[in-house]
């Protein structure tokens, strides 16, 4: 009986923490901005492949879903969508993309998209020879840097 009684309280105070966390207002700042210029895709299938895997995070043009707008999990997908922007926006090409060149490096290592986000997203699941596409697509587009060794950049 007196763990039943303390399971409720826990069960309750759980569910007035979830309710107060939603007062707080970072997370719910889901904008996209217009898009300004994208680069020169090698193909519109490189863009196609590149929307379905990379856009949510990487360009103005976020699909934001239901659990977007939920604390805590809106506090996590606002700071990937804020973070992916400031590394690499597919729809900003009119400034400088100081990470456009690591992209094929990044698909081919299976850091990108993170392992994270498939679940949630399976459209952005590629099958190897989708990722093959992307990856030369990308090689196209951004030339890697000469001399740059593998790993974490400095600028990160």
């Amino acid at each position: 009986m007196r763990l039943k009684r303390m399971l409720k309280r826990v069960v309750w105070s759980g569910l007035v923490l979830l309710g107060l966390i939603q007062l707080v207002p970072y997370g719910r700042e889901h904008t996209n901005p217009t898009v300004r210029k994208e680069p020169a895709w090698s193909s519109p299938r490189v863009r196609e492949l590149a929307k379905r895997a990379c856009f949510d995070c990487h360009s103005n043009e976020t699909a934001w879903p239901w659990y977007a707008h939920v604390a805590p999990m809106s506090w996590l997908v606002q700071h990937d969508v804020d973070d992916g922007r400031k590394h690499l926006n597919f729809s900003e090409f009119d400034a400088p993309q100081r990470h456009a060149d690591d992209c094929a490096e990044q698909v081919e290592e299976g850091s990108m998209p993170p392992w994270f986000y498939l679940p949630t997203h399976p459209q952005a699941r590629l099958s190897d020879a989708e990722k093959q596409e992307l990856i030369a697509g990308f090689r196209l587009m951004f030339p890697e840097r000469q001399g740059r060794g593998r790993g974490r950049r400095e600028d990160d």
